[in-house]
């Protein structure tokens, strides 16, 4: 595991981040899943346009994951996308554009909901995560490469990153959410909400992962006869969007993981 430092102005942004646009901390989610579906898109465009793609890309379809675990404090971000080798990350995360942290930092006005709409147009809005995250960890495989890479930051002054192994192209951002963040982040309604209100013009499909026990309904004799209700775990849910010509009605589609879901990601 190698150790790196953030570029000067990635700590000047963070602290801005976390200062300046804590009223508005959802918009991370928005950020995420836009990133997310940025990568879905040049995945898509490669495999049409690069030989070495076509074959192994050939019945690829791109989609976005999301999952939430309370106990564990945490939020998962999935998608199949053209995913990042260790450059990438370096390139991509640990740094950004001078101009773009000097142009951010002159178009703030003071206004939280204002700013917040500002982080997209200058490229900085995978930072927005570290409002809430007390650490992130993004795993990547780049599509068409065999070693993926694993980057983790408590969004200080530096960053660690290390080979591991995951088996498909992609990108897995898992966010440890900070101990005040939890009860509104780790909340099915809460996210279906934000994606709903800001990711409707996403053109991919987005799943919100999540198990939900239920209690089964006795009939009336069965109650008299001293039935007692059992409880399990269900690992169905209706499609929450209508597929109409390629296009997607209501973006969000929930669907509950089952209890033996291959691993999305393998950590060493």
């Amino acid at each position: 595991m190698a150790k790196h430092q953030f570029q000067t102005e990635v700590g000047q942004l963070l602290h801005l981040m976390t200062h300046s646009l804590y009223s508005n901390k959802e918009i991370f989610i928005r950020e995420l899943v836009s990133n997310s579906s940025d990568a879905i898109d040049k995945l898509n465009y490669l495999r049409l346009t690069d030989e070495k793609l076509k074959e192994s890309f050939a019945s690829w379809k791109g989609e976005i994951n999301i999952s939430f675990d309370e106990k564990d404090k945490s939020l998962t971000i999935v998608d199949n996308g053209i995913g990042m080798n260790e450059q990438d990350m370096i390139s991509s995360i640990g740094t950004i554009a001078k101009s773009g942290t000097k142009s951010f930092v002159e178009a703030l006005t003071g206004d939280a909901k204002k700013d917040s709409n500002l982080i997209g147009q200058f490229g900085v809005g995978f930072y927005s995560v570290f409002m809430v995250a007390e650490k992130v960890d993004v795993i990547s495989k780049k599509a068409g490469e065999e070693t993926a890479y694993k980057w983790s930051s408590t969004g200080t002054g530096e960053f660690d990153l290390s080979a591991c192994t995951k088996e498909s192209a992609g990108t897995v951002i898992y966010i440890k959410l900070k101990d005040d963040e939890v009860s509104e982040f780790a909340s099915k309604y809460r996210i279906k909400n934000i994606v709903e209100k800001y990711s409707n013009h996403i053109a991919y499909p987005i799943f919100l992962n999540y198990d939900e026990e239920v209690t089964e309904e006795l009939s009336e004799e069965d109650k008299k006869a001293g039935k007692e209700a059992t409880k399990k775990i269900i690992n169905e849910i209706a499609p929450k969007y209508v597929d109409r010509n390629g296009g997607y009605t209501s973006i969000i589609k929930t669907r509950i993981r089952k209890g033996d879901a291959t691993p999305m990601a393998y950590i060493s």
